[in-house]
């Protein structure tokens, strides 16, 4: 790989308008790029302590980027940035003297400095550091695009969907609205752990290298150990270990995991991903639901400040408690037909005549699926519990204790998409290698998402598994949901891509 001095004339004028001033720079004995800087406040920090600062006299100092430069013979006002927080600076040749000036005149918009200065107020009435002394800490090659800012607007070149995607630092730098995205996920995260724990839940780990998939409908990625000359997938999801868990003793767990998932990429997919699982003994798939209708609705206030959100163009109302439907309801509604007395020639041919298209190879669960996702998903705006799915659907929930024809489980669907999933668990070994028996004729079918057998996991389960509630939600698109975010990629801070030409 050719370095930026080595690609000549390939580089752009002001690339090489600044790799000239590098090299000035290193004439002049400045280190670009040094070590360390012993900085003893944050910008945020001394905007809240500014009048005690400037009563005092005290000096302190900052480090950030440069964000703005406007020279005016010998003496220049900049602006700091540091934690997405700014401040102006005034330095004059006289306050940090003629030979720190001449450097500083080689500084960019984009470069890493340290300062030195006291707290003063502008004519204009402007909160600012008088600067003593400056440095720079690393010098910034490629230049950030330019933005400007009205009415409380960002407007800045940077705008490609793409490029952001692929070069989410610039992102960050340039559009505060990304930044204060990835704040909320972070508070949102730390809000569910708290919620969880003060519940009794204990936080855990389990493998991503795992020598059976499960826990989930997905094709996985595969990759290879070496020493052990094996074959391992990247989880798909963490479940199955989860409930060994729970066999072993541990009665409240969770874990926030990267999941993987080898399929389609769209606005609300993408092959990694985070999940948060929990489990609960002794519990059923209600007492999950009013967990989550509390989880999310506290979320909510607590980053807007009310239970009421905007999604899509309607009013969203998150307050406790949601509405709950049957999927097989719902499906009567959409449809007219009743689907759980339909064979599967007779969802093929529903699925025609409403304009559904399927696949040939789809079983009876995924036919039922396509049509729920097609006709009924998308119009539920309102929070929406849908429970007792068809036991074909769901080869780890168990039987409804009502109909065994259906499962206990739920999907919470807000603003048309799916949000979490839950089932009252299935403890019965039993019924759970039977369940598996069935999920392998349909991979002998040609089904590659299909669950495959897992003999120690049944092992597990007949080595006992109390009455168990367990819930999988989507951290990647609540983040979407309280923050309005259009695409997942908008909430990842680096979303896979596909490779640049």
């Amino acid at each position: 790989m050719s370095t930026p001095e080595e690609a000549g004339s390939r580089l752009s004028p002001v690339l090489q308008q600044r790799l000239e001033k590098l090299d000035r720079l290193r004439e002049l004995g400045v280190e670009p790029w040094p070590v360390g800087f012993a900085r003893d406040t944050r910008v945020a920090e001394m905007l809240a302590a500014f009048d005690e600062l400037k009563e005092s006299g005290r000096g302190f100092t900052l480090a950030g980027r440069l964000t703005a430069l406007r020279r005016m013979g010998k003496a220049t006002f900049a602006e700091l940035m540091d934690g997405g927080e700014k401040v102006q600076l005034y330095i004059q040749r006289d306050g940090v003297g003629a030979d720190t000036y001449d450097v500083f005149k080689l500084f960019d918009i984009g470069d890493i400095i340290g300062v030195e200065g006291k707290a003063f107020t502008t004519r204009s009435g402007e909160m600012s550091v008088e600067v003593r002394a400056i440095q720079l800490l690393s010098k910034n090659l490629h230049p950030l695009p330019a933005s400007k800012e009205k009415d409380g607007q960002v407007f800045d070149e940077f705008s490609d969907k793409d490029q952001r995607y692929r070069q989410r630092y610039v992102d960050l730098l340039v559009n505060p609205s990304t930044r204060t995205v990835f704040e909320q996920r972070s508070r949102i995260v730390s809000a569910i752990r708290r919620h969880l724990e003060g519940q009794g839940y204990l936080e855990v780990e389990t493998p991503v290298l795992q020598p059976i998939y499960g826990g989930a409908a997905a094709r996985p990625f595969v990759t290879h150990h070496n020493a052990l000359d094996m074959k391992l997938y990247l989880r798909i999801a963490n479940e199955l270990y989860l409930k060994r868990l729970v066999v072993g003793g541990f009665d409240r767990i969770f874990e926030f995991a990267r999941d993987f998932r080898n399929e389609g990429m769209d606005r609300f997919h993408n092959p990694e991903f985070t999940q948060m699982e929990c489990y609960a003994a002794y519990q059923d798939y209600q007492d999950m639901m009013v967990l989550v209708e509390n989880l999310i609705s506290g979320l909510a206030v607590e980053l807007h400040g009310s239970t009421r959100v905007m999604l899509k163009g309607h009013e969203v109302e998150l307050a406790a408690p949601w509405r709950r439907a049957t999927m097989m309801d719902l499906l009567r509604e959409a449809t007219g037909a009743d689907l759980l007395d339909m064979d599967e020639a007779a969802l093929r041919a529903l699925a025609k005549r409403l304009h559904v298209e399927v696949e040939a190879n789809d079983g009876w669960a995924r036919l039922v699926d396509t049509l729920f996702g097609e006709l009924v998903e998308p119009k539920l705006i309102q929070p929406t519990f849908v429970c007792d799915y068809p036991r074909e659907m769901s080869p780890l929930a168990r039987r409804h204790r009502q109909d065994p024809r259906l499962v206990e489980r739920f999907e919470a669907v807000v603003a048309g998409k799916e949000l979490c999933n839950s089932f009252t668990e299935l403890n019965d070994p039993i019924d759970q290698r039977q369940r598996f028996l069935d999920q392998q004729a349909l991979i002998q079918r040609g089904d590659d998402e299909a669950h495959p057998l897992d003999e120690d996991f049944l092992r597990a389960l007949e080595t006992g598994m109390p009455p168990t509630a367990g819930l999988g939600l989507g951290i990647d698109r609540l983040v979407m949901l309280l923050t309005g975010a259009e695409s997942i990629r908008d909430v990842i801070f680096f979303p896979t891509m596909r490779p640049q030409a």
